[in-house]
C-alpha cells in the first residue's frame, strides 16, 4: 500500500518541475523579446516566472541555455508543421518536389507569423556567443533535406534555399504582418517558378 502512495507524490513533483519548467522558458521568452538576450539577467526571467533562481539552474545551465532551448523547441514546432505540409500535399496526390517544397516552405513561413515575436528574436543578432554556428548549421541541414527532396539538384537547391532563407527573414522582421503575408506569397510564386525557367 506505501507504493500506491509514492507514486501520486512522483506525479505532482514531476508535473511541478515541468510547470516550473515551462514558466521558466515562457518568463524567459517575453523577458528576451522585451529586453533583448544581451540586456536580459536570470533575476529577470525567474521573477517574472515567479521561480527561484535555485530552480532555474536545477532546469537549465544559464540564460544561453534558456535562449537555445526556445530555438530548439522553436524549430521542432516549425519541423512539425514543414512536415506535415509535406505529408498533406502528398496525400492529396503531389508527387513533383517544387510544390511540396513550396508547401512545407509556407508552413514554415506561417509559424514564422504565428510566432513572430519568437521568430525574429533569433533573426536579430542579439544572441548567445557561438549562435550562428547553430544557424549556419540549422540551413546546412534543410539544404541537405531540400536537397534529397530535389534529388540533388545541386543548383536549385542553393537558390531555393536562399531564396527562403532571406524570405524568413524579411517576413520575420516585417512591421506589417499582413503585408509580410502578401510578400512571402509573391516570392513563393516566384520561386515555384523558378524551375521551369
Amino acid at each position: 500500500m506505501s507504493g500506491d502512495t509514492e507514486r501520486p507524490v512522483t506525479t505532482r513533483t514531476s508535473e511541478r518541475g515541468a510547470a516550473t519548467r515551462g514558466a521558466l522558458l515562457n518568463a524567459a521568452k517575453e523577458t528576451f523579446i522585451t529586453s533583448g538576450f544581451a540586456e536580459a539577467g536570470v533575476t529577470d526571467v525567474v521573477a517574472r516566472a515567479g521561480a527561484s533562481v535555485g530552480s532555474l539552474y536545477h532546469h537549465f545551465s544559464g540564460k544561453a541555455d534558456l535562449y537555445l532551448t526556445l530555438f530548439e523547441e522553436f524549430q521542432k514546432r516549425q519541423t512539425q508543421r514543414t512536415r506535415q505540409a509535406v505529408q498533406d500535399a502528398r496525400a492529396e496526390g503531389e508527387t513533383d518536389p517544387m510544390p511540396q517544397f513550396l508547401a512545407a516552405a509556407r508552413a514554415y513561413l506561417e509559424g514564422c507569423l504565428a510566432e513572430r515575436d519568437l521568430a525574429a528574436l533569433f533573426l536579430r543578432g542579439d544572441a548567445p556567443p557561438g549562435f550562428e554556428v547553430i544557424m549556419r548549421d540549422r540551413l546546412r541541414q534543410w539544404a541537405r533535406r531540400t536537397a534529397a527532396l530535389f534529388e540533388h539538384e545541386d543548383a536549385l537547391v542553393v537558390v531555393v534555399t536562399g531564396a527562403l532563407a532571406a524570405v524568413v527573414q524579411e517576413v520575420t522582421l516585417s512591421d506589417d504582418p499582413e503585408q509580410a503575408r502578401k510578400m512571402a506569397e509573391d516570392a513563393l510564386r516566384i520561386i515555384g517558378d523558378i524551375r521551369h525557367r
